[in-house]
């Protein structure tokens, strides 16, 4: 049996307070505040932990949404990872809607990073609330492009890889010819 994925539904976050959340996310960003569950027990595991899941409507039908454990802790980083690395990326129609939404964060006293260019898209980033890491894009390129691109992708990770084991393989033998201590 086969089976598609459509689209996104949501992505979950934690959060530390969902009222300051819902504030950044409706107020700051325009995203509306479409649902709430509130519950004691996690449905998946049986686990009491009391929480608020709240989920806020995009313009395709899709949810970003964040859980608020009431305890007031947002999610720590990863400590592998470089802060740059985890986020969200949620577009936007065009470059006139990067710029408002840029000027609209700006004025909140949100420090905003870009407009970056990465040839197939403009961002924008920032940090929520919660110390989560936000992307608004808009598209530079077709849909030709992208779908030139699509053909070109398997032998574009296949290089990546076999660049990567080099690199290790080098990195591991450089290692092993560094004198010893003891």
């Amino acid at each position: 049996m086969t089976f598609t994925i459509e689209r996104l539904n949501h992505f979950a976050w934690r959060c530390r307070d969902a009222e300051e959340t819902r504030a950044f996310y409706e107020d700051i960003l325009g995203l509306p505040l479409a649902h709430v569950i509130r519950a004691d027990t996690v449905p998946s595991t049986g686990e009491y932990c009391p929480y608020t899941h709240i989920f806020f409507k995009m313009a395709d039908g899709s949810f970003i949404a964040f859980f608020d454990l009431g305890d007031d802790v947002a999610a720590l980083p990863s400590p592998n990872t470089p802060a740059w690395v985890n986020h969200i990326a949620l577009q936007v129609p065009d470059r006139a809607a990067l710029l408002a939404a840029k000027a609209r964060l700006e004025a909140a006293g949100v420090e905003v990073l870009g407009i970056t260019d990465h040839h197939i898209i403009e961002s924008i980033y920032f940090v929520d609330p919660n110390g989560f890491r936000v992307e608004l894009t808009t598209w530079l390129v077709d849909q030709a492009y992208m779908d030139r691109a699509q053909q070109d992708a398997h032998a574009a990770l296949s290089a990546w890889t076999v660049e990567k084991q080099e690199r290790r393989r080098q990195t591991d033998q450089t290692s092993d010819d560094r004198p010893s201590l003891a």
